[in-house]
């Protein structure tokens, strides 16, 4: 009999920035990496003889916890994939949604009739996972191993060893990240011991490091987002600006305009109504203006205008995100909370903090060592 932990990756980028992944690579962010360090913890004294993950950098990132600390190899398998979501890759889930609510339903609850353009079938994932799982167990009979994936792949596999029917499979629950479920195999036979487990993101250790801040969950489609129109929207824009205006310099509505026309501002609507904006420039990966308006906060939308900051600066080749803060911002903490920690200070006066968004190399693989340059056009 051969042991298998099923494992879902821990929180990456698109699951915070509400931005759908597929099979496009994403960083863990930093709770991510706390979660990776809680399922180190867990494994510690769990004898595990073989790791194995999908070659998506988030799924291998995450089975570091395991397969470092036990000196073991990272068998790195296609198979183990998230669904292919065709074009909905790397577009908010905001967009997806105004664009086609009910296949976004679909998506969650209904997988027999969703469909999208280039994108996997639900039957496809399930057969290709189930061929992974079932190889990986006939290579290791009587030995325990742990296999890495993803929530959709891990919840299609989970519904169908349970004995339910593919319609009936949206029905099942969704894991959390680092999740883990528990496999027994014999032969082809696969048995669910259990699922979905993450009892090592409940512990006091981990629970003291968890934020208050709202994060929007799965649920709940977010913003999207389109370049600011500054001949109709330039008293909104500037309002909106003016309005959280906290800098040590004066506001200066000429300026704002000037500066808009020369670097990458985009809205964020909820709806279609504009309800927040992010501006990167000069540099890449400089964000010179982010802000959501005042009745729309604590909502989670302010952390997926860094989710488009991190777009930008990577389709211009960039490793980091910078912002300047004044002193008595009260952005600091926002910032803080999202992985961006002081450097310096500015000829102006201002702090200035950064945000390391690079990938690891030894997490890449061959899938992920030309990264796609995201289609701005999408967001």
């Amino acid at each position: 009999m051969t042991s298998i932990y099923l494992i879902r990756h821990a929180e990456a980028e698109g699951n915070l920035y509400r931005i759908a992944q597929g099979q496009k690579n994403s960083n863990l962010t930093d709770r991510g990496w706390r979660q990776v360090r809680a399922l180190e913890k867990r494994f510690a004294d769990i004898h595990i003889d073989a790791v194995y993950s999908s070659d998506l950098y988030r799924t291998c990132a995450t089975a570091s916890a395991i397969y470092k600390p036990k000196g073991l190899s990272l068998h790195r398998v296609p198979g183990l994939r998230e669904i292919n979501v065709g074009g909905w890759e790397e577009r908010t889930w905001g967009d997806i949604y105004r664009q086609n609510p009910e296949q976004m339903a679909y998506f969650s609850r209904h997988f027999t009739k969703w469909y999208i353009e280039g994108a996997e079938t639900p039957q496809q994932v399930l057969d290709r996972v189930l061929e992974a799982v079932r190889k990986i167990a006939a290579e290791n009979e009587g030995r325990t191993v742990a296999v890495f994936s993803h929530g959709y792949a891990i919840r299609l596999l989970l519904a169908h060893l349970q004995g339910y029917s593919m319609e009936g499979a949206g029905q099942t629950p969704h894991g959390d990240n680092t999740a883990v479920s528990l496999l027994e195999a014999e032969g082809d036979t696969l048995r669910v011991v259990f699922r979905d487990d993450n009892s090592h993101l409940q512990t006091p250790e981990f629970l003291a490091g968890e934020k208050v801040r709202k994060r929007a969950n799965a649920l709940e489609p977010g913003l999207w987002f389109r370049p600011v129109e500054l001949e109709e929207q330039a008293d909104w824009f500037a309002e909106l600006v003016s309005a959280v205006w906290r800098d040590p310099r004066p506001f200066d509505r000429q300026k704002l305009l000037e500066d808009a026309a020369h670097r990458t501002t985009l809205a964020g609507y909820l709806g279609e109504e504009p309800v927040g904006l992010v501006q990167v420039g000069p540099e890449p990966g400089w964000i010179s203006l982010a802000c959501i308006r005042e009745d729309c906060r604590k909502r989670g939308f302010g952390v997926q205008l860094i989710g488009q900051a991190v777009l930008l600066a990577r389709q211009a080749g960039g490793e980091k995100l910078t912002v300047l803060l004044g002193a008595d911002s009260g952005a600091r903490d926002f910032f803080a909370d999202y992985g961006f920690g002081p450097v310096g200070t500015s000829a102006d006066g201002r702090m200035v903090f950064e945000k390391n968004i690079a990938f690891i190399p030894e997490f890449l693989g061959e899938y992920g060592k030309n990264i796609d340059k995201p289609d701005m056009t999408s967001i």
